[in-house]
């Protein structure tokens, strides 16, 4: 039997997941004939209802072992694109180029600036923008679909204005599967050569990307110590100094640099004890997303904290409008089978609080 403990925080849970996934789910719509492919990835967008044009995009890549639609649904992002008006591009990886369904982020064949998987996202990028007249656009991405972001940020800094990596590495830094591994444990890294390597990977002479980087302090899978390299990395390029800022949010260490314009062009989250996931905020209105795995309830949301950064959403999240539907009586869906039954929580809860008899 649970104790009276662990049945409340469990129910808590519950109820928080049950809140979020109300706010979901919505299909993606398949991109197919969006120019060359060299990447073999797939495609999917997410255009809301009466989106005007120059319209911002949001391209999101996911991590391992996960879909464009897994993902989605975790992170919340079509809820919020729906919410507040912007596009969404969603590569997918197949299993025939990674079994793991990882974005191939340290394959030299597939960072290169015309070629592989970067190419591919590009050509989507391309295409979409074209077809729906999207202004300006950005990337964001959890684990290896972080560090993606940072090869997409690296390898085309004139499309994204902003990018997000969330559990991700910095760019350049692997070229096999032992090199990835040992990177993600946080070894090996040439850190004179961080920002160089972007600067190789394309012939820009613009403005760089802002950049947002969010790490769990508990990581075990990507090591911590790359969120610092990836600041570091971005840091050279933006030529800034010690943070500007320090501060904490919601309980979470936020670092924040500026550029001589008085731009935060860096920010760097450490959400203090997560794991590897994606940060989600189970309540509040900022909440968006479902809890699962890799996705993971952090008291803060990083999809809407991102968005924020970016400024495609307001800075502070307004009220939720009442959903007046929720009053109208409809027919209960058969309950799912989850291995979960509230009535015999709800029982044990109330026996471990000696309410009710055994």
């Amino acid at each position: 039997m649970r104790s009276i403990s662990d049945t409340i925080a469990h129910l808590r849970d519950l109820a928080a997941s049950a809140n979020l996934t109300g706010q979901q789910s919505v299909p993606l719509m398949s991109i197919d004939d969006f120019g060359p492919n060299p990447g073999a990835l797939r495609g999917y967008l997410h255009i809301p209802h009466d989106l005007p044009a120059h319209a911002p995009l949001v391209v999101v890549l996911h991590g391992c072992t996960q879909t464009a639609a897994s993902y989605d649904h975790g992170s919340g992002w079509s809820t919020l694109a729906d919410r507040f008006g912007f596009a969404l591009l969603f590569p997918e990886q197949q299993r025939a180029n990674n079994p793991n369904l990882c974005f191939n982020w340290f394959s030299p064949e597939d960072t290169r600036r015309g070629g592989g998987e970067v190419e591919s996202i590009r050509e989507m990028v391309v295409a979409a923008v074209g077809r729906y007249e999207l202004d300006p656009v950005f990337v964001t991405g959890l684990s290896a679909g972080g560090a993606m972001t940072s090869a997409m940020l690296a390898c085309h800094p004139e499309i994204f204005a902003g990018g997000a990596i969330i559990a991700g590495l910095p760019f350049g830094t692997a070229h096999s599967v032992p090199e990835a591994l040992e990177r993600m444990r946080g070894h090996g890294h040439d850190r004179a050569s961080l920002s160089d390597r972007v600067r190789a990977a394309a012939a820009h002479r613009g403005s760089w990307p802002t950049v947002s980087i969010w790490h769990g302090t508990a990581d075990t899978t990507v090591n911590p110590i790359n969120a610092g390299l990836i600041v570091d990395q971005w840091r050279g390029l933006h030529r800034a100094g010690e943070p500007d800022i320090r501060e904490r949010i919601d309980g979470r260490s936020r670092r924040a640099w500026h550029d001589r314009a008085g731009r935060v062009v860096i920010e760097e989250y450490m959400v203090t004890g997560m794991g590897h996931g994606t940060p989600l905020a189970a309540d509040g209105n900022e909440a968006c997303g479902v809890p699962g795995p890799h996705m993971l309830g952090a008291g803060i949301s990083s999809t809407y904290r991102i968005a924020a950064a970016w400024g495609i959403v307001p800075a502070v999240a307004p009220s939720r409008p009442v959903n007046t539907a929720a009053t109208v009586p409809q027919r209960q869906a058969p309950a799912r089978s989850s291995g979960f039954d509230p009535t015999t929580t709800i029982n044990d809860a109330l026996r471990a609080a000696g309410l009710m008899k055994p």
